[in-house]
């Protein structure tokens, strides 16, 4: 070994520091901390350091990143309840290393790869309740919704892929709670940002089908073609369950594709208390689901599955000289948008293979448990309001103690105050106008004690806002 070679001169030592670190960083999981950690002088400035061009020590940086990574916001810690985050599963983590190790990329041949990404594609397709035909694993909801999109377009307006889309004019039905990854899809597709119909919702805030029904109609006596309905299974705001069943008539009676956005809720379709919620999963076009969130594994690792076998090379299928192909068989980068496409489906396949559908679904029947546990317990306190029913894991609500005006801003400082203590990690949001505080439940770590916690540590912070 040179001295300019990148290789270590002892990797064992510091892997073993790696474990020791990995070990550590798992152990904190297990339980709320008290506060949150920060950074010293000498580390933070240190991270001001200009590039080093002389070699430095191996430990001393791994210490250095394990105590950034301790002192950042981790989605891990079982009262980490803003956004939705992935949750920090061991077999996940594994998987990443190893798969990070070995850099399989998933574009060309991967030999032995492909059978175990297929194998996790089936899974994926059986734990959800969803006859998949074909898919792809991608780095995000974005992707896996761009990619549904874009085989969508290619249904609706033959050609665009080619020859663009040639004056035509398309339309994408949605909810005006989908996530903006869909709209931001819609314009990447082309078809621009005035194309998407963003439409009303109803009392348990889900997308009317009437409406949908309604605008289809509108767009194709105005010569518009409805390009697709996006379904959300599990809106980000709320956890609320667009009505499948409904939609998917409305889908069929006009001949337009029906994509499920699940990238936060799908995990929960065969659970007994979701189940009811996701009839008529089936008769959709493609669904997407984010391993990352609910079913905890490591960012990112995103699924998209398909019911049409070759929907997908249709839209993306292509010949390189530089990336030959077998006979007819397709490269695996032939069915969706990213060439460097990391092993991603490893790990949830290692989530799956370790620990069983049976098991995930109790977690996230527990998760939905939580959700309604809160719930009732703020129902009964006068000092909060609810903004809706949980019909997943997340729950919208408001502080609102006797003589406090301005609860706007008093909820927006109570959520400032409740980030800076710690205990729990929250997120402000805003439903119909109304600024208030939200939590979803995703973690597998969190216990129905803790969510009593949270109640209390609300009501503390929140009283002293008001002395």
């Amino acid at each position: 070994m040179t001295a300019d070679d990148p290789a270590l001169p002892d990797r064992e030592a510091l892997l073993a520091l790696a474990v020791r670190e990995i070990t550590a960083a798992w152990a904190s999981f297990d339980r709320p901390r008290p506060k949150e950690a920060v950074l010293d002088e000498a580390l933070l400035q240190r991270l001001l350091d200009p590039l080093p061009e002389a070699p430095g020590d191996p430990a001393e940086a791994m210490h250095d990143a394990a105590r950034v990574l301790d002192a950042s916001i981790s989605p891990a810690r079982p009262l980490y309840l803003a956004y939705i985050g992935s949750t920090g599963l061991a077999t996940g983590a594994m998987a990443s290393a190893l798969a990070s190790t070995y850099d399989v990329n998933l574009a060309a041949d991967a030999a032995a790869g492909e059978f175990l990404d297929g194998q996790a594609l089936r899974w994926t397709a059986d734990f959800v309740g969803y006859p998949h035909a074909d898919g792809a694993f991608t780095s995000g909801g974005q992707v896996s919704n761009l990619t549904a999109l874009v085989a969508a377009r290619e249904q609706a307006l033959p050609g665009a892929r080619e020859r663009g889309l040639e004056g035509r004019r398309g339309a994408v039905y949605c909810s005006r709670e989908a996530h903006h990854s869909v709209t931001r899809a819609v314009e990447i597709t082309g078809l621009g940002t005035a194309s998407v119909r963003a439409l009303e919702i109803d009392g348990d805030r889900r997308v009317r089908p009437e409406l949908v029904d309604a605008a289809i109609a509108a767009d194709r006596a105005e010569g518009i073609t409805p390009v697709a309905i996006v379904a959300t299974a599990g809106t980000t705001l709320t956890g609320s369950v667009d009505p499948l069943a409904a939609l998917a008539d409305v889908a069929e009676r006009h001949g337009v594709w029906l994509h499920v956005d699940g990238a936060y809720g799908l995990p929960a379709a065969r659970t007994v208390a979701g189940a009811p919620l996701f009839a008529g999963l089936e008769r959709a076009d493609s669904v997407t689901l984010d391993a990352h969130k609910w079913l905890g594994v490591p960012k990112s690792c995103s699924v998209l599955l398909v019911r049409d076998d070759g929907a997908l090379q249709a839209s993306f299928g292509h010949r390189e000289t530089y990336m030959l192909h077998r006979g007819d068989a397709h490269n695996p980068v032939d069915r969706t948008l990213e060439y460097s496409r990391p092993f991603n489906s490893l790990k949830l396949w290692m989530a799956l293979r370790v620990h069983g559908g049976a098991a995930l679904r109790a977690w996230i029947e527990r998760s939905m448990r939580h959700a309604r546990r809160l719930a009732d317990v703020l129902d009964a306190d006068p000092a909060f309001e609810i903004l809706h029913r949980p019909q997943l894991s997340a729950l919208c609500f408001r502080h609102r103690p006797d003589g406090v005006p301005g609860l706007d801003e008093h909820n927006r400082r109570l959520a400032q105050a409740i980030q800076a203590d710690g205990r729990v990690y929250l997120a402000p949001a805003a439903v119909d106008g109304r600024v208030c505080l939200r939590v979803c439940f995703v973690n597998f770590r969190t216990t129905d004690e803790q969510v009593d916690d949270v109640v209390a540590v609300i009501r503390e912070l929140g009283d002293r806002l008001t002395m």
